[in-house]
């Protein structure tokens, strides 16, 4: 069964930005800690997974179809630095060299062409594995769709399907947007049901199964709970709409264009290079000494120095 594995970059990108020292530069002065993180958890996941096609879903801007509906969606959520933002372009070059396939549109956020290619996988008969700590992609997982979450890099992902879903929630993974229209998402700036938590939003779903069926069975609910619902109904409703993932979008990279044919190591390392990225470059080495490395790369050795200069942040940066 082949294997697709997709990518949330925006996610990997904030995760290694706040992972690794913003003190680390390179020789000429350029903050790299992102691009450095990146490529680590992107060496990781090639070694772990061991992917035979692989794409990264970026969100484009603030006016998707969600934006559109709500216009404090996401609203709240801490300020970015600016150093992050000028280290982006050095992400999508590295992703380039790499030789990997890229999607973003306007109207769509990152988490829906997560859906869409990994439900058009699924159906052409291959697994897949999404990269992504959102909790909205949690309602994709199946028996060929899991979720995996990175911890320390990528050394100790978790993986949900539906049983590890069903485990970490109370909830099944279709029960997921009627989770969130109960008991909201600060992250996103939904508000859900006033005063109903998780635990008890994932109750309600044990007992009727969806958000339709809660409303349908309000004369059951005590009425503490019963009060909540029927004040912030309207709300509800429009919080699991806008946690439903849109998965009917035409794929305009078809998923015959994510496979990984030849990594090119010379291009790789050459962009380590420039960003002084001497651990990166063993680890590429390593990489392409492997079965999966050596069958999915140019024949090509990858020579690096003998020693690898002492680094301030060696602490963090053996993490990735």
């Amino acid at each position: 069964m082949k294997h697709l594995v997709l990518i949330d970059g925006h996610h990997l990108m904030y995760r290694a930005y706040w992972a690794i020292p913003r003190t680390l530069k390179t020789r000429s002065g350029e903050q790299s800690n992102t691009s450095f993180g990146v490529a680590s958890m992107l060496l990781a996941i090639l070694a772990k997974e061991e992917p035979d096609a692989l794409l990264f879903c970026f969100d484009e801007g603030e006016e998707t179809f969600r934006h559109q509906e709500n216009e404090t969606y996401k609203e709240g959520r801490a300020e970015t630095p600016d150093d992050f933002y000028v280290q982006i372009p050095r992400v999508m070059e590295l992703i380039d060299a790499f030789g990997f396939r890229t999607i973003s549109d306007t109207r769509y956020e990152a988490d829906d062409f997560l859906c869409a290619y990994a439900r058009a996988a699924e159906k052409e008969g291959m697994r897949v594995t999404i990269v992504t700590g959102d909790r909205d992609a949690f309602q994709l997982a199946s028996d060929n769709i899991r979720i995996a979450i990175p911890h320390k890099g990528y050394q100790q992902a978790e993986y949900l399907g539906p049983k590890e879903v069903e485990a970490k929630f109370g909830i099944r993974p279709d029960q997921v947007p009627s989770y969130k229209g109960l008991s909201g998402d600060s992250s996103d700036n939904l508000p859900g049901v006033r005063g109903i938590g998780p635990k008890t939003a994932a109750k309600l779903l044990q007992d009727y199964g969806t958000l339709e069926g809660i409303y349908e069975n309000l004369s059951k609910i005590k009425p503490v709970l019963r009060e909540k619902l029927e004040r912030d109904r309207e709300q509800a409703f429009f919080c699991e709409r806008m946690a439903v993932l849109k998965c009917d979008i035409d794929l305009t990279v078809s998923l015959q264009e994510l496979a990984i044919r030849q990594l090119d190591p010379a291009r790789i390392s050459a962009f380590f290079d420039i960003l002084d990225f001497t651990l990166l470059r063993r680890r590429l080495s390593a990489l392409l000494a492997t079965p999966y490395g050596a069958a999915h790369s140019l024949a090509l050795s990858v020579a690096v120095p003998e020693k690898v200069e002492e680094v301030k942040t060696k602490e963090q940066l053996s993490l990735f």
